[in-house]
């Protein structure tokens, strides 16, 4: 059986949270690793238990909750769930970086060129 999925309900209200953790305490395939009450408990209980999801309360439907910036930035492969508690409404937050290539010419000028631009693209190709 592959491993559970590891959740940590942090920063709703009770009933909020108890709620939550009602609906997913009985799923066989996630597990609550933490429930957190107080706001500035969330970091310290996200390094001590490293949950796959962070379940937080959504106070402005059009503004990513600040802990998302903290924890995103930190474990950037956590995902996080903000739940507002007096709308109809959740948003899903995660992490994610693109790689770019660009090409450079194989000479010292070009690895020198690269490195004044702070790679930026500087190669003589398209940048992708």
């Amino acid at each position: 059986m592959a491993q559970p999925i590891r959740v940590m309900v942090a920063n709703q209200p009770r009933l909020m949270r108890d709620l939550v953790v009602e609906t997913l305490s009985g799923q066989p395939d996630i597990e609550i690793v933490a429930e957190i009450q107080d706001e500035t408990s969330i970091m310290k209980a996200v390094d001590t238990f490293r949950p796959d999801f962070l379940i937080v309360t959504l106070e402005e439907p059009t503004r990513r909750p600040a802990i998302c910036d903290i924890v995103l930035h930190r474990y950037p492969e956590m995902k996080i769930l903000a739940v507002a508690s007096r709308r109809s409404s959740s948003i899903f937050f995660w992490a994610s970086f693109d790689i770019h290539g660009s090409p450079v010419e194989a000479s010292q000028a070009g690895i020198l060129k690269t490195l004044r631009a702070k790679g930026e693209c500087v190669g003589g190709g398209k940048c992708a």
